[in-house]
């Protein structure tokens, strides 16, 4: 049998939930162009994305801890793949679809600079008085600007459905976003907690014995009928597991539960709400909360994380200056986007698509380090 667009076009409209997004109703591109014949639309956009240099170059950008401390630790990119993966289970169990949360998961962060969320802070400062940075708002000019890939457009002309899911956090004209847009954001919260956590256990800079006095903690590990004072490799990976699938579980009940209250039918109903419909239940958001201010003061004001937010900020530094006083050492590419944006924000852009290792490398041939 042969599937085509049509094909998968129909099978949403037959099995999705009637207030999914299908890929038939999509408000379109901001550059017509004509659909594949055997992809969606939201098929189509994910896989531009995955053939981005933006997101090659996630292999090699911190999440926690820079990315030559270990080959276990969590990188932008196995992030990523977490946040896809949480969001395509949870958009299944609620009948919402499952292409288009992917494809925005798979491109929520391709803006996030070198140095994790330190790069970005580092380069918000440096940019005061020029627009600042951000990573939504960066990924939002990667996908429609900087990535260079078509001659009839710049960026990846993504549907307009999977940009609104990029721009998470600015409102919409129309109101909420989409369902698959709101689990996205709330996948994000529930990836990073969870694995900052395991990240945090493996390198030993938490124990066990530190989380005792978390709600959320101590109601896992009794599950579990585990030691809550020690814990080996086969366990801290056991705790992993079953933590996602608790988070996941309560996501979709709670998220099922919200929007059959709000008595949505249609996608238009969800934009019409005051609120979010995708949420946790009470109890695991609270224990959320409560577990990512511990995360705040335990792990990512570590002094071994701290000396690595020195590294970074003593980097970025010398890779700022050193352009701005010399734009000829910027690439060619760079160098083209100086007349139309600027010294500081073409300086920015560059810096921002750099890997760690990669920002090192450039900040030691600047500098003569070696």
């Amino acid at each position: 049998m042969l599937v085509t667009r049509q094909t998968l076009e129909d099978r949403e409209a037959r099995t999705l939930a009637p207030y999914a997004t299908l890929s038939r109703a999509s408000l379109g591109r901001l550059h017509p162009e004509p659909e594949s014949v055997s992809r969606t639309a939201f098929q189509k956009d994910r896989d531009r994305v995955l053939h981005t240099e933006a997101f090659r170059r996630l292999e090699y950008k911190t999440q926690v801890f820079l990315n030559a401390q270990s080959d276990h630790y969590r990188t932008r990119l196995t992030h990523t793949l977490e946040v896809a993966q949480v969001a395509r289970t949870a958009a299944l169990a609620l009948g919402l679809n499952e292409t288009l949360a992917e494809t925005i998961a798979l491109a929520h962060d391709l803006g996030h600079p070198p140095f994790g969320h330190a790069g970005e802070a580092i380069l918000n400062a440096l940019m005061q008085g020029h627009g600042g940075f951000d990573h939504n708002a960066h990924t939002l000019r990667i996908v429609t600007e900087l990535e260079d890939r078509y001659p009839d457009f710049a960026g990846l002309n993504l549907t307009r459905e999977t940009l609104d899911g990029l721009a998470k956090h600015r409102p919409t004209s129309s109101g909420q976003h989409s369902l698959e847009a709101q689990l996205v954001n709330v996948a994000d919260g529930l990836a990073y907690s969870a694995h900052d956590l395991d990240d945090g256990l493996q390198s030993g800079l938490i124990s066990p014995g530190e989380l005792r006095g978390l709600p959320l903690w101590q109601q896992l590990l009794g599950r579990l009928n585990l030691d809550t004072d020690s814990l080996n490799e086969r366990d801290r990976r056991t705790v992993q597991r079953e933590l996602l699938g608790w988070l996941i579980s309560d996501l979709v009940a709670a998220s099922h539960a919200r929007i059959e209250a709000a008595g949505v039918q249609t996608p238009g109903d969800v934009t019409a709400q005051t609120e979010n419909l995708i949420c946790f239940g009470d109890g695991v958001s609270s224990g959320l909360a409560e577990l990512g201010r511990f995360l705040q003061a335990g792990l990512y004001a570590h002094p071994v994380v701290l000396r690595q937010v020195a590294q970074a900020e003593h980097c970025l530094h010398g890779l700022w200056h050193a352009y701005l006083r010399r734009p000829g050492m910027l690439p060619p590419g760079a160098q083209a986007r100086l007349a139309a944006g600027g010294l500081e924000r073409t300086v920015c852009d560059h810096i921002a698509g750099m890997t760690d290792r990669y920002a090192l490398e450039e900040y030691r041939n600047l500098h003569g380090v070696t």
